[in-house]
């Protein structure tokens, strides 16, 4: 069963950075297509990067192009998450899914990652 667990989420202030990781275990993860989500209180959980299982595709939501990098290390299992100049309203709780088959047509449609880790709380002070 594969399991997800993010890490590297923080109280920061406007204009740091961060890096958030996704490890991956107990399935194959260079065959997974791995997204990001983040969902800010009261708001619906939306996409912002997802990132083919060999890395070579990578795919970022508009609103965070020019500031969020997603990138993945297949030897080490996991995915990350860079992301810079935050700011307030970068505050969510940011989750990665997995899938197999996840076309590239459909990395940011929730319903086709049928795994999901907790989630990292990201606050971001003005």
């Amino acid at each position: 069963q594969v399991q997800l667990v993010e890490s590297g989420g923080g109280l920061v202030q406007a204009g740091d950075s961060l890096r958030l990781s996704c490890a991956e275990s107990g399935g194959t993860f260079s065959s997974l297509v791995i997204g990001w989500f983040r969902q800010a209180p009261g708001k619906e959980r939306e996409p912002v990067a997802a990132i083919s299982s060999s890395g070579m595709f990578r795919y970022l939501a508009d609103s965070v192009k020019g500031r969020f990098t997603i990138s993945r290390d297949n030897a080490k299992n996991t995915a990350y998450l860079e992301i810079d100049s935050l700011k307030p309203e970068d505050t969510a709780v940011y989750h990665c899914a997995a899938g197999m088959r996840v076309g590239s047509d459909d990395v940011f449609t929730r319903g086709k990652y049928p795994y999901w880790g907790q989630g990292t709380q990201v606050t971001v002070s003005s």
